[in-house]
């Protein structure tokens, strides 16, 4: 079996904890690899290591960083299929979404490129008597991305990229479940000319991520997973003075009006709902028809289209809709909701469990599952399944399906489908979620504006990418000067004039 390891300054490193995990292929069940799960020590000597790096990389200019950016760029899309193998590989997810994971990452890179526009500070001439007020954005020192994954490229990539553009070193936590792609993009970004050190992916659970929190030179910490984990890296970092920027769960609602194009609809409910096995934070879980006659429309539309979906593993290519969750532990815990959805009185009008796949036997798959007649009440609307389950709430009028989207205690990503304006632009102003789509299913902002939710899917005031990243990843200082130029006469300076 191979064995991975960390990267700390610029080359692999074996781990000497003595610990692992297996890293498993899920399509196979197979476990293909393990990976070292680093000590504290182990932890605290690589950020000092990236403390000392980061010294001459944060004092190099924003435009030679920029063009780091620019060659990292043009080797992540050099080596895409292969970054999308491994996603795939240790993922599970097809290959053509292997892809889009690596896209979205490379597209905040693209706006990295444009790191010293976004790092200018402001400027005030004349703010008083000779007196000139300017800002300038510098680096927080060592950072740190703690990475989920359901998206091994597109978050590091996300992290990485705004931190390592402001001059920051970086502390790479990825998930022990798919490792190898954060290991890979770290030799692509020193082959891009990034200083050796500047990045160091440590590999771990939970020991490393709180030496990471208690480490006193680690500045800020940014997290993607779940919301209970998102809210303790949260609290443990801000007691510790660290900036903080944590992202959780969701529960994700789609309004369908009575006047929506309902084939529109419910496509968008099958990819949203079902793409890459529900394993995404913005995975529409819940639909809300508006009116008995559009929820029962509906459910026709959606059946015949759930059923066929085509499961399998990320070696068909185009062939599968989505494949296998990450663990059999995920696996049992999607089929257990599915079952108290059944014993809690939903109407299961389509039933993935028990799905095999010939050939893959031991694969962590699971067909899709659709309920109808779901109340806010069930487990399976309470929680976040995070598997391709489709949970439909039907609502009496827009005013109630609203509502049950404000009364979410998750923000994350919201959508609607009508053909009304004045609806649409109502839903946009009045519900109280951070990103929302207007007959658009998966409503993630491209990269030059910024991604986050509200209430419990996010904790810390900026949000990943886009300007706030740049916001987040430096700390404004602000200069007020005045200069003693004077005004002479007869030769002598006239102090008085200044006065």
């Amino acid at each position: 079996m191979k064995e991975l390891t960390h990267f700390i300054n610029g080359q692999h490193v074996k781990g000497t904890s003595g610990r692992f995990t297996e890293v498993f292929n899920p399509a196979t069940g197979e476990a293909i690899a393990k990976v070292p799960l680093a000590t504290a020590a182990e932890l605290d000597e690589a950020v000092a290591k990236a403390a000392e790096a980061q010294k001459a990389w944060g004092a190099t200019n924003p435009q030679r960083r920029a063009r780091v950016m620019m060659k990292f760029g043009a080797l992540i899309n050099e080596h895409m299929d292969e970054l999308a193998e491994l996603v795939s590989m240790e993922h599970g997810k097809t290959l053509p979404d292997g892809r889009g994971d690596v896209q979205r990452g490379l597209e905040v890179i693209e706006v990295c490129m444009g790191a010293p526009h976004m790092l200018k500070g402001e400027f005030t001439n004349d703010g008083g008597p000779g007196i000139d007020l300017y800002s300038m954005r510098q680096p927080l020192g060592v950072v740190a991305g703690i990475t989920p994954f359901n998206f091994p490229a597109m978050i590091p990539l996300w992290k990485m990229g705004p931190a390592l553009a402001c001059g920051n070193a970086m502390i790479l936590k990825p998930s022990e479940r798919c490792p190898s792609t954060s290991l890979r993009l770290a030799e692509l970004v020193i082959e891009a000319g990034l200083p050796a050190g500047v990045l160091q992916v440590v590999n771990g659970d939970k020991e490393v991520v709180d030496a990471i929190l208690d480490n006193e030179t680690v500045a800020g910490v940014g997290f993607v997973g779940s919301t209970p984990i998102a809210q303790y890296i949260y609290g443990r970092a801000a007691n510790n003075g660290k900036r903080a920027q944590c992202f959780g769960g969701a529960k994700n609602h789609m309004i369908v009006m009575p006047d929506a194009d309902l084939d529109k609809a419910a496509d968008a409910l099958v990819g949203a709902g079902f793409g890459a096995a529900g394993e995404r934070c913005m995975a529409i879980s819940v639909a809300v028809p508006v009116g008995k006659e559009t929820a029962d429309a509906l459910v026709e539309k959606l059946v015949p289209r759930i059923e066929k979906l085509k499961v399998g593993p990320y070696t068909a290519g185009d062939d599968v809709d989505y494949g296998p969750v990450i663990t059999s532990a995920a696996k049992d815990r999607i089929e257990k909701l599915v079952q108290s959805g059944v014993d809690q009185g939903a109407d299961l009008v389509v039933d993935g469990r028990g799905f095999e796949l010939q050939g893959y036997e031991d694969g962590f798959f699971v067909g899709p599952s659709m309920f109808d007649n779901v109340t806010p009440d069930m487990e399976i609307y309470k929680e976040e399944i995070f598997g391709p389950v489709l949970s439909q709430v039907r609502a009496d009028s827009y005013e109630d399906a609203l509502n049950l989207v404000i009364d979410n205690p998750y923000g994350n990503g919201t959508a609607i489908f009508t053909a009304d304006g004045d609806t649409a632009r109502d839903f946009a102003n009045r519900v109280n979620v951070g990103m929302v789509g207007i007959n658009f299913p998966i409503p993630v902002p491209l990269s030059y504006h910024t991604f986050g939710g509200w209430k419990k899917s996010a904790f810390g005031d900026l949000n990943q990418y886009g300007p706030d990243a740049f916001r987040f990843y430096t700390k404004t200082k602000t200069v007020t000067a005045r200069w003693f130029s004077g005004i002479k006469e007869g030769g002598e300076f006239n102090f008085k004039a200044m006065d």
